[in-house]
């Protein structure tokens, strides 16, 4: 069965590297449309497929363009949310050319999603199941995906900043351990980081209210962190958005070691590029029941900041 939510969202913010006010709606959409945005503020109102594609490789965020090079981008927090609480198809309507970062993490989203429901189709649900290991490198950065029964992410990350440092996380994404255990992650960056984007034209939205800032040992941003090891679940929370514009739900582990967007996006298109290594699967019960978002509730966000 394919879900989608039952009734319009708004969500309402700033763009982390524009600074551009953005209105999005998060509509229902029908069995087998997937995951699509529209700029609504754009002649035509064109639309953008979330898929792997699409995809404009950058470091910072994820990008979608369409044939016409129409955009959106840093789309990967709503993308995550929209995994981790199981929808499968939504038509985004927005009116800026980035997605709002609301607090930097994808707690908001999946706050309103799960605050609305979802309403379910009966068209069964296919998912890409990996066949085989297949891995991207990038100087010391690696990402692989190989054989599970479940969506599994495997993370680890290593900064100079104490206040960073070494961080390695497991978890298994089904049932609603991405609401509660990695939605709230903010993204972080170091300070030194933030002048370095906004003299090129970057991070104009960007804040200590809705970003982890650090300064070697120290944690700039007031309040402090959420989790000891927040830096690493929000890299997890990235890679299941980015990991979502494959199209469909997938069945394996990903293993990501100083990974990001564009190392993710490498991967799917490694991935696709090798049929042997993947197949799609219809979703009986029991592989259903295993998927990211399945009986997510209220009672999962308790813990969510």
């Amino acid at each position: 069965m394919q879900n989608s939510v039952k009734s319009p969202i708004v969500f309402e913010g700033v763009g982390l590297h524009t600074g551009v006010p953005a209105r999005v709606v998060l509509r229902p959409a029908s069995a087998g449309a997937g995951i699509a945005f529209r700029r609504v503020d754009l002649a035509g109102m064109p639309v953008i497929a979330a898929l792997w594609q699409n995809v404009i490789v950058s470091p910072l965020n994820t990008r979608l363009a369409n044939a016409d090079g129409v955009s959106v981008s840093t789309i990967e927090h709503l993308m995550a949310a929209l995994a981790g609480c199981g929808v499968h198809n939504a038509l985004i309507d927005i009116d800026a050319a980035e997605v709002p970062i609301l607090d930097g993490s994808a707690a908001a989203f999946v706050r309103g999603i799960v605050a609305t429901g979802l309403q379910t189709d009966t068209a069964p649900l296919q998912a890409i199941e990996i066949l085989r290991d297949v891995t991207v490198t990038q100087g010391e950065a690696t990402a692989t995906l190989s054989p599970a029964t479940t969506l599994q992410i495997d993370f680890a990350i290593d900064f100079v900043d104490a206040a960073i440092g070494r961080q390695h996380k497991t978890l298994n994404m089904a049932n609603g351990a991405f609401v509660r255990e990695l939605c709230d992650s903010r993204t972080f960056c170091r300070s030194a980081d933030v002048d370095a984007m906004r003299a090129q034209g970057l991070a104009l939205g960007g804040s200590i209210d809705n970003a982890v800032v650090v300064d070697g040992d120290k944690i700039l941003t007031p309040g402090g962190l959420r989790h000891t090891d927040e830096a690493v679940r929000h890299k997890m929370l990235d890679a299941l958005g980015d990991l979502y514009t494959a199209g469909a739900p997938i069945l394996g582990r990903y293993t990501g070691s100083r990974a990001g967007h564009a190392m993710t996006n490498l991967l799917l298109r490694a991935l696709f590029a090798q049929p042997d290594a993947w197949r799609m699967v219809r979703c009986d019960s029991n592989i259903a029941a295993r998927l990211p978002g399945v009986g997510v509730s209220q009672a999962d966000l308790v813990a969510v900041a």
